[in-house]
C-alpha cells in the first residue's frame, strides 16, 4: 500500500455522518470545489437511496469536507467527494479516504470505485497517491459537459497488508521491541 506524503499542516478532523443539516456546508464546499456543482435536489435524491451514505469531515464546528458513497455486494462506489478550498492538502481528503478504507474487508466489500474528470488532475493524483488506480476511461462519461473520466479503483490487498505486518514485526524484534 503507498502512503500519502503529509503536508506540513495537518488538520485533524471527525468523521461522521452526514445529516440533513450540514447540507448548506455540504452544498457551500461542493460549488467551491466543482464547475459543475450538484444542487441540494441531487444530494437528497441520492441520499434517500437505501444503499448510499453521506459523511461529512469536521473540524471544531465546521464541516470541512464531505463524501457521499453507496454499498455494492461486494465494493464501495464514491459518488461525490471534497475537501473546502481552504483545507486541502492538509490531510482531511486522507483521512477520509482513511475512514472509507476501513470499511473494507476480503470477506465483503473489497474494493472502491470511482470516476475523476479527465481535467481534474489534482483529483486523480490525490487518489494515486492514496492507492487508487485508474482502470478505465469511461468516455462522454459526465452529461453536463460531455467529458471523458477516468475510473479508478482502490483494491484490499490482504497480501500486502500480510507483508506490512511481517516487516513491521521483524523490525521491531531487530529493536527490542
Amino acid at each position: 500500500m503507498s502512503t500519502v506524503p503529509t503536508s506540513p499542516v495537518q488538520t485533524r478532523v471527525h468523521i461522521r455522518w452526514m445529516i440533513r443539516r450540514d447540507m448548506p456546508e455540504v452544498l457551500a464546499i461542493e460549488h467551491a470545489s466543482f464547475e459543475y456543482p450538484r444542487c441540494e435536489e441531487e444530494f437528497l435524491r441520492v441520499l434517500r437511496q437505501r444503499n448510499c451514505i453521506g459523511m461529512v469531515a469536521e473540524h471544531g464546528e465546521r464541516i470541512v469536507g464531505f463524501m457521499i458513497y453507496e454499498l455494492h455486494r461486494n465494493k464501495i462506489h464514491v459518488l461525490d467527494f471534497a475537501t473546502h478550498p481552504e483545507f486541502r492538502r492538509r490531510g482531511v481528503g486522507r483521512q477520509m479516504i482513511a475512514k472509507l478504507v476501513a470499511k473494507l474487508s476480503t470477506q465483503r466489500r473489497n474494493r472502491i470505485a470511482l470516476s475523476v474528470r479527465e481535467t481534474n488532475l489534482a483529483g486523480q493524483l490525490f487518489f494515486r497517491v492514496t492507492g487508487f488506480r485508474a482502470t478505465d476511461v469511461l468516455r462522454e462519461h459526465y452529461a453536463d459537459s460531455g467529458e471523458d473520466a477516468y475510473l479508478m479503483h482502490y483494491h484490499l490487498d490482504e497480501s500486502l497488508l500480510e507483508e506490512e505486518r511481517v516487516t513491521t514485526n521483524r523490525i521491531a524484534k531487530q529493536y527490542g521491541g
